[in-house]
């Protein structure tokens, strides 16, 4: 992969620099814009949580689409260090909060906000994002009524969960890419 850029927004067109080494799968355009195309003009104004954010493309993103602001989160330093420098280079970095943090260990604490949307786009083939998923639907003071969790997981990788409370509402398949959309229901 030679490199991935911001679509749309205010950074448009900027190049996003690649996290060093093979720890991370970033989402390529195609499916970014898909994504945002899915979400629409609802992520102005909103609050996203990126786990496992890697280059970071997802929030950005979304700040560039004019998102209130967005926690991106990863435990790979040189991640958080590229997420940094992709903030920098589109002038995002204002409106976002990047934190080195073990994302299951984030989710068993209280949070400081609730959001919007999370993305949860872990290395594949670890049941990394059925977990997450899962803490999410145990912790739901995370999400805002309404809220959808997105995941990102090869579809070999699918299997349906058991949740309490939130509800699987969308599947998109885009070649070796599955984005599965839960959504908890407002109050």
């Amino acid at each position: 992969m030679s490199g991935i850029r911001v679509i749309s927004g205010t950074a448009r067109g900027r190049r996003l620099r690649l996290v060093p080494g093979e720890s991370t799968r970033p989402i390529n355009d195609r499916v970014k814009e898909s994504l945002f195309n899915i979400v629409g003009a609802d992520v102005q104004d909103a609050w996203l949580l990126d786990l496992f954010s890697g280059t970071g493309s997802v929030g950005i993103e979304a700040l560039s689409r004019g998102a209130a602001g967005v926690l991106l989160v990863d435990n790979d330093q040189r991640a958080i260090s590229t997420v940094r420098a992709n903030l920098e280079a589109t002038g995002l970095a204002a409106k976002a909060e990047v934190l080195r943090a073990d994302a299951f260990s984030l989710l068993d604490q209280m949070p400081s906000r609730k959001f919007d949307y999370v993305y949860v786009a872990p290395p594949q083939y670890h049941e990394l994002w059925s977990r997450a998923v899962m803490m999410l639907d145990a912790h739901p003071g995370w999400l805002n009524p309404d809220a959808w969790v997105i995941a990102q997981m090869h579809p070999k990788e699918y299997h349906g969960l058991e949740l309490a409370r939130l509800l699987e509402s969308d599947q998109r398949k885009y070649g070796s890419t599955l984005l599965v959309f839960y959504e908890l229901p407002g109050s």
